[in-house]
Formats: C-alpha cells, sequence, structure tokens
C-alpha cells in the first residue's frame, strides 16, 4: 500500500476569539491559512452541522469560515480545523471526542503565564481544555524536529470490532495494544500523528459537536478504498466526489463511518498538497475576520441568544 497520511481533525467552535487564543497562544500552533470553502465544509452551514437555516438569525444566516492551525504545514504535521459558524454560540458534547495529546514544554509554560487551568493528570502530563470543552493533553517535554502532536483518541464500544475496521480495511498498523485497559494504538508511519482508540462502556454519543478526522491517501486508492467499504457493507457518508475551491487544486474525497459513526475523511494527496499550503497571510486574515465579526454585538443588541449546537 502506498503511503497514507493523518492530516487533521475538525472541530466545531464557539466563541472564536477564545478560541484564537487557547490555539495560538497557549499551544503555540500558528494560522496555517484562512478559508470559507474546502473539501467537507464546501457545503452550507445546515450540510454541515445538520441544523436548518431557520436556526440562525439575520444577518448571519449560514454565514461561516474555517481556519488551519497547526506546528507547522499540513505536509508533515498533523493540524485543526476551526469552523466557526457565526450564529452558533456553543455545541453540546459527547463522548467521543477523549483529547489530543501534545510534547511541548512552551505550551504548559504558555499556559502557566496566561493563567490558562491545568491539571497534572499523570508525572509531566497536564490536562487543559480549549474553548467549547475540547480536551487537550500537554506532555511537559518537547521533540526536537518532530511535529509537537502526537495522538488523537476516539472512544469506542466494542475495540475488537473497531480494530477490524481501521486495520483490515484501512489499513492502520497496530503500534501499541492493552487488552486490559481496552485501548490500542495506530497509525500509517513511525513519524505521524497516531489514532489511539480507548473502549468506553455503552454507547458511543456524538452529540451536535461531533468532529471528523482526516486523511490522505494516493488519489487512485480512492476508488478501490469506496468499492472495498462497499463490499464490505460498512457506511460510506459521502461517495467518492471532486471538490472545487476556485483558484485551487480539484481535490477527490471520500467521506467514511466506523463502526461508532466516527466520521473519517480521505482526500487524495497529490492535490491535497497543493490545496493545504500554508498561506503567509494566514494569520493576518485570521485577526482580520475576527476584527470584523460583530455577531456578539448583534445578538446582544437584539436581546438574543446565538443557537446553541
Amino acid at each position: 500500500m502506498a503511503a497514507r497520511r493523518a492530516l487533521h481533525f475538525v472541530f466545531k467552535v464557539g466563541n472564536r476569539f477564545q478560541t484564537a487564543r487557547f490555539y495560538r497562544d497557549v499551544l503555540g500552533m500558528k494560522t496555517e491559512s484562512r478559508s470559507a470553502t474546502r473539501l467537507e465544509c464546501s457545503g452550507t452551514i445546515s450540510d454541515y452541522t445538520g441544523l436548518t437555516e431557520d436556526s440562525f438569525s439575520k444577518p448571519y444566516d449560514g454565514k461561516w469560515s474555517k481556519t488551519m492551525v497547526g506546528f507547522g504545514p499540513e505536509d508533515d504535521h498533523f493540524v485543526a480545523e476551526l469552523t466557526y459558524n457565526y450564529g452558533i454560540g456553543d455545541y453540546k458534547l459527547g463522548n467521543d471526542f477523549m483529547g489530543i495529546t501534545l510534547a511541548s514544554s512552551q505550551a504548559v509554560s504558555n499556559a502557566r503565564k496566561l493563567e490558562w487551568p491545568l491539571t497534572e493528570v499523570a508525572e509531566g502530563v497536564f490536562e487543559t481544555e480549549a474553548p467549547g470543552g475540547y480536551k487537550f493533553y500537554l506532555q511537559n517535554r518537547s521533540l526536537p524536529q518532530s511535529d509537537p502532536v502526537l495522538k488523537v483518541t476516539l472512544a469506542v464500544s466494542d475495540l475488537h470490532k473497531s480494530l477490524n475496521y481501521w486495520c483490515d480495511l484501512l489499513g492502520m498498523k497496530i503500534y501499541e495494544k492493552d487488552e486490559e485497559k481496552q485501548r490500542a494504538l495506530l497509525g500509517y508511519a513511525d513519524n505521524q500523528c497516531k489514532l489511539e482508540l480507548q473502549g468506553v462502556k455503552g454507547a458511543v454519543e456524538h452529540a451536535a459537536a461531533f468532529g471528523r478526522i482526516a486523511f490522505s491517501c494516493p488519489q487512485k486508492e480512492l476508488p478501490d478504498l469506496e468499492d472495498l467499504m462497499k463490499r464490505e457493507n460498512q457506511k460510506i457518508l459521502t461517495p467518492l466526489v471532486s471538490l472545487d475551491t476556485p483558484g485551487k487544486a480539484t481535490v477527490q474525497v471520500v467521506i467514511l463511518a466506523d463502526p461508532d459513526g466516527h466520521e473519517i475523511c480521505f482526500v487524495g494527496d497529490e492535490a491535497f498538497r497543493e490545496l493545504s499550503k500554508v498561506d503567509p497571510e494566514g494569520s493576518k486574515l485570521l485577526d482580520d475576520a475576527m476584527a470584523a465579526d460583530k455577531s456578539d454585538e448583534w445578538f446582544a443588541k437584539h436581546n438574543k441568544p446565538k443557537a446553541s449546537g
């Protein structure tokens, strides 16, 4: 099998100002790019959130944006995709996303300096939360010349069934497995962000804040991947499709769901590398967009709360 890569995780965010502060000032990530259309976010707001246009109030009906943040280019770093819907103030969390772990003594130092809440949960490992309640685990150490993002942890209801899906069907390698603790660490390469599956009792609940994990593979593999899922009677959320981004590369994408309903996006690697190039103006564009965002004032003036997702 040709190389596959872990790319990013999609978060839905409400308070964009505090969110930007967390990812940039606490974690130390940089704004890689800012866009309003790309891949899974290229549809309408109701396509992405499952909410109807009636859920929003003018003049912010259907208005949204997307920002990519990370410690380096997506070519060799795992990044976060922050999707902000102007008319939604918060999202209900499920038990599906269990956290992102990264190694950065600088992030720990930043959090302490900014008095961002930290809880030491193991020796040298601190739990903190991004706005919206998304958990991050900061290891008080640094990895030279390496992506600090170590793993994404997702909840699963049946570890054995999930391993069959992620390993046998999606081709991931098992790096660690602990039957007693009902956990496994998977990945496509030693130097990439890993996927940790953690067994939980009962069902995996996604709620409104459900995210999506994205990978790339050679474009020629996408039809075969889709065919495999059809033969195995696995869920395909979005059949293989070509998505155009004006002025940029056309990317092919297929979106799947694992046995617990975790959304998984596979994109054609060649075009995605072109599409995901770092925008040197990304940070300025985000700052300008936040400065121009008067949605909080508008809702306050009209005595209306932003919707809850």
